[in-house]
């Protein structure tokens, strides 16, 4: 029971109120997560003090605690976790930032696959700001980087997620970037 119909369909019981779908789920998504929460990590310096299982555990705990989510499908699930992730991190590198202004901060990739290395690194505290930025010009560019990046769903998921075109998604994807990178180079 893997596929995103099973998800979906684990995810509308847990809405109902049963347990039981969310110990179905969880270790089938648990691993997604931990995809996730390792590729965020490994742009982290060695000694970092935030490891990918916190992440995803807390993310875990996180999206468990939401009692008001009407959960419709796994790119909904995704969605919420990429926005629960993004937190996490940005809270972080912000702790860090104030025990040493500026001089340890969080570096990512945003780059369009997920396992690239080649692409440059980006201070998540800049790239939070810049979200919000961005977000304040076109929420619907902010989501699709948000998806994206901090959930790692493909072109098709983000356009289920949000219901519009893959097509759609791929412009406003390519356009998000392209502002994001002038907004982050620029300063």
């Amino acid at each position: 029971m893997n596929s995103p119909a099973d998800v979906t369909q684990l995810l509308l019981a847990w809405n109902k109120g049963d347990r039981a779908a969310l110990d179905h789920l969880m270790p089938i998504e648990y691993d997604e997560l931990r995809r996730l929460a390792r590729h965020h990590m490994r742009f982290e310096a060695p000694n970092h003090t935030l490891q990918a299982t916190g992440l995803v555990n807390e993310a875990y705990i996180r999206l468990v605690d939401q009692n008001c989510v009407n959960w419709q499908n796994r790119a909904h699930f995704f969605g919420a976790a990429a926005q629960i992730i993004r937190r996490i991190l940005v809270d972080h590198a912000r702790a860090r930032h104030r025990l040493k202004r500026g001089g340890d901060a969080v570096k990512v990739s945003l780059c369009d696959e997920i396992g690239a290395t080649e692409a440059p690194e980006l201070d998540i505290v800049a790239l939070d700001h810049a979200l919000t930025e961005l977000a304040k010009l076109d929420p619907q560019q902010e989501r699709i980087i948000e998806l994206r990046f901090f959930a790692g769903l493909s072109i098709d998921e983000t356009a289920e997620a949000l219901n519009i075109s893959p097509a759609t998604v791929q412009r406003h994807w390519a356009t998000a970037r392209a502002w994001l990178y002038r907004e982050m180079t620029s300063k």
